[in-house]
């Protein structure tokens, strides 16, 4: 660690290096390793295909977008639930030097606009339909036609086409270092804005995320976590193919049931998941039935941790060697991640160590880094920074600064032993009376409360105190209700006053984005609705 026990600064020293190839040169590496091993399971349909034959149909995918006009460069879309299609269009793009642009198969023709105008995409791969989302309708109202749609017989033709009469032009010469991937940002406040990654970043965060809970050719990752976000498409496609894994697509969406379903069918050695997926998993009907043995591993991201979450997820599912990841989209996307090896106080109250190569530091208003222990906005530098946001130098500036630091906008502490734990968001501090609160600290003490499930803290007006706290409940089953006088009786002796919440929402769930961040912004706006209505 840096300076010692002195400043909150760290670097990851490692002996692995950062692999210095493009993601179609990793696809072709590793299938000469291991052509016969499983690659992809669709268990939700019962297609499967090996590593072999990934890499063909991804050649061919490839040949077929080039076909279509598609050069280095060009952006391509992606508009899809989770399904092989998706990963061979991942692959595809990369092997022909296409930009992939994914797009949030929540989005309605607003966002898809927006999106499609802003990335200037000029090939969209899209699902026809799913649930209550009509992508060739929405598609056709924006005035979109360059569409490749998943699952018709257009796709199986255009496929079959480019296997029979592959495009006479060689495949351009790619660059690791090129943009390869835009993501938007969840966009809880404005626009959402295109994080443009390349092949560096995100090859190699998948790549030290799979180090990190020690993949085999031998393991089985099970994926019901978007593919569109960094999370499915990085940590999980990146990260278990990397090291030759196969990865297991239990569903299109997430689906309790359906996930712990494919878990014990494929004999799953890792599981990914939100809090909120292993809360709905741990809560199911019929949990104890489902054969759980096979899974060693798995990562818990996206949000907060709740500590007692983790410690089921540990002792019910067998997931003794589960690891906390943090980080975001702008960083391809971890940062920081715990051991497999550290102890439970570890894995449930810090996000552990900074990742293999790279730097973290956390520095006052003033920009200074600060002694250990003081709390601070965190900051990070290395290999994972994104190339920018794109088509916006203003909003890029912003976020990096000269020195190649990005800003996360997390308030962060790091201990002696570099061991990082986020207290809140800079957005998310409330200040009562001239008292700063951070709402992670009090979410974390009520997680013990017998008749709470889940719980969000955030700060709403007051004429007195200028903010004062609310708390939004999930209750669990069999819990009749809470009150703002039971949650001060439970904090009693063990919170300072000014931390207990003086309001109490009992909700079913969490206004969330589709990545399974809560929408705090939303929680406060609903919340001066009722306050003002009382």
């Amino acid at each position: 660690m840096g300076n010692g026990a002195q400043i909150s600064y760290a670097s990851g020293p490692s002996m692995t290096p950062l692999l210095g190839e493009t993601l179609g040169g990793m696809l072709g590496r590793i299938t000469e390793q291991f052509p016969d091993n499983e690659a992809l399971v669709e268990s939700f349909t019962g297609r499967r295909w090996t590593f072999s034959e990934l890499l063909s149909e991804s050649e061919t995918l490839a040949d077929a977008l080039t076909k279509r006009g598609i050069k280095k460069g060009d952006r391509v879309g992606i508009w899809s639930p989770n399904c092989a299609e998706w990963v061979f269009t991942q692959y595809a793009t990369a092997l022909i030097g296409a930009i992939l642009v994914n797009v949030n198969p929540a989005y309605r023709t607003h966002e898809l606009q927006y999106v499609v105008e802003q990335s200037g995409i000029s090939l969209m791969v899209s699902a026809v339909e799913y649930r209550t989302s009509d992508y060739a309708g929405m598609l056709a109202e924006i005035g979109f036609t360059d569409v490749l749609f998943i699952g018709t017989k257009e796709w199986d033709e255009t496929m079959a086409d480019a296997a029979a009469n592959p495009p006479e032009e060689e495949r351009p010469s790619l660059a690791f270092d090129e943009a390869l991937n835009i993501q938007y940002t969840s966009g809880t406040t404005g626009f959402p804005k295109g994080a443009t990654l390349t092949h560096h970043n995100i090859l190699n965060n998948g790549f030290f995320v799979g180090e990190g809970i020690g993949y085999t050719s031998a393991d089985r990752v099970c994926l019901p976590v978007p593919l569109y976000h960094c999370f499915g498409m990085v940590m999980g496609i990146l990260g278990a193919h990397s090291h030759g894994s196969c990865i297991v697509l239990p569903a299109p969406v997430f689906d309790a049931e359906k996930t712990l379903g494919a878990v014990e069918q494929e004999r799953c050695t890792s599981l990914y998941g939100v809090p909120t997926m292993f809360i709905a998993e741990l809560g199911l009907e019929g949990f104890t039935n489902f054969n759980l043995q096979s899974l060693r591993t798995g990562i818990m991201a996206g949000s907060s941790c709740p500590a007692e979450v983790m410690e089921e997820v540990m002792a019910e599912m067998n997931m003794r060697e589960v690891a906390i990841c943090y980080g975001m989209t702008e960083t391809a996307p971890v940062s920081t991640m715990t051991s497999i090896t550290d102890d439970l106080v570890a894995r449930t109250q810090t996000i552990g160590k900074v990742m293999p190569h790279l730097e973290v530091k956390i520095i006052d208003e003033q920009g200074q880094v600060v002694p250990v222990g003081e709390p601070g906005e965190l900051c990070t530098r290395g290999y994972s920074v994104m190339l920018g946001y794109w088509g916006n130098a203003e909003q890029t500036a912003e976020a990096i600064d000269p020195g190649k630091w990005i800003h996360t906008g997390d308030i962060a502490t790091m201990d002696a032993d570099g061991r990082l734990s986020v207290v809140g968001r800079l957005k998310d501090v409330v200040i009562r009376g001239g008292e700063n609160i951070y709402p992670r600290e009090i979410e974390e003490f009520y997680y013990r409360h017998p008749d709470i499930a889940d719980v969000q803290v955030i700060g709403v007006p007051d004429q007195r105190f200028g903010e004062e706290l609310m708390a939004w409940v999930v209750l669990r089953p069999g819990a009749d209700s809470v009150t703002a006088e039971a949650l001060r009786e439970f904090a009693n002796g063990r919170l300072a006053h000014f931390k207990i919440p003086k309001y109490v929402h009992v909700v079913d769930e969490f206004p969330m984005t589709v990545t399974g961040k809560v929408r705090k912004v939303e929680m406060r706006e609903l919340s001066l609705s009722m306050l003002d209505a009382r």
